[in-house]
């Protein structure tokens, strides 16, 4: 079983269900599969056997989504969402690092950076901006070429 795939203990989850973050759960069925050859050199195990593997997730027609999580991964990573995964020899193994990379994606699409909270710059902070414009002005002043009636 994959590390990210839910062991079926727990509150609501079922085994096939995958967890992208603390607010949404996946279908493992939603994910369709393609396999083929990872080609590249090998000899006969890369030209034979089909270990490259394909994971497909339709953002648009996944009904384990809501329309908020829905729109702001098609606003994010578009549709359908695809990870091709080639990295080792066993089938096995790269299906399991293309539902991690799958869900990181996903992760990723939906998360949202906290709104910024405003701040406002301490009474010592402006008072050493205003002395060091001063200071400068100063700087300026004296540097200028002496007018005619100094």
């Amino acid at each position: 079983m994959a590390p990210s795939e839910e062991s079926g203990r727990g509150a609501g989850s079922s085994p096939g269900r995958l967890r992208v973050d603390a607010t949404c759960v996946i279908d493992a069925s939603e994910i369709s599969w393609r396999f083929s050859t990872s080609g590249g050199p090998g000899g006969q195990h890369a030209n034979k056997a089909a270990t490259r593997a394909e994971a497909r997730f339709d953002v648009e027609a996944s009904p384990s989504l809501t329309p908020s999580q829905r729109d702001r991964l098609l606003d994010a990573l578009g549709s359908p969402v695809v990870v091709v995964v080639d990295d080792t020899r066993s089938q096995a193994r790269n299906r399991d690092l293309a539902v991690e990379r799958l869900l990181a994606r996903l992760a990723t699409g939906l998360h949202r950076d906290p709104p910024r909270k405003r701040t406002k710059p301490s009474k010592a902070s402006v008072a050493r901006r205003v002395e060091a414009k001063r200071r400068r002005s100063d700087t300026k002043r004296d540097r200028a070429r002496p007018r005619a009636e100094d």
